[in-house]
């Protein structure tokens, strides 16, 4: 097995999914792309954590889960139901560190905004509005539009 692993690896990554699409059957590609989901996501999860500054104990706070499950997560991967909400994330994580000193995002991410209704960008998390969150940091830094 290892040796067809690395005949993949070698492979331009559309020729790998060619190779797998003819050769795997469709459950173990459907798992296949849920564990990478999943593994994709638990390195948003550790770079969302570090960047905002938050330990597991706050991130389970803001998921509404136990700091054991944030722990699982994080050597386990992101269950599926949480995929998107870390991804939006790390979209909105990829814009802070885009746009502002990486020691200041820990402060911008706690401070209430008069633009979100005196809530933080954590409040939002906290609350699930994750899609909202992404849109309102899209918004903040949306420099061009301001002539248009």
């Amino acid at each position: 097995m290892e040796a067809e692993t690395a005949k993949l690896i070698e492979l331009a990554p559309a020729e790998a999914v060619r190779v797998l699409i003819q050769t795997a059957d469709q459950a173990w590609l459907s798992e296949f792309a849920g564990s990478l989901d999943r593994h994709r996501a638990h390195d948003d999860l550790d770079r969302i954590l570090a960047v905002w500054n938050l330990s597991q104990s706050d991130a389970a706070r803001l998921f509404h889960v136990t700091r054991q499950a944030i722990a699982k997560w994080r050597a386990h991967g992101v269950p599926e139901r949480q995929i998107e909400t870390v991804a939006q994330l790390a979209a909105a994580t990829d814009l802070l560190v885009r746009h502002l000193k990486r020691e200041r995002i820990p402060a911008v991410v706690r401070r209430p905004s008069a633009r979100l209704g005196g809530q933080s960008l954590l409040d939002l998390v906290a609350a699930g509005r994750t899609r909202e969150l992404l849109l309102a940091c899209r918004e903040m830094f949306r420099f061009g539009d301001a002539h248009a």
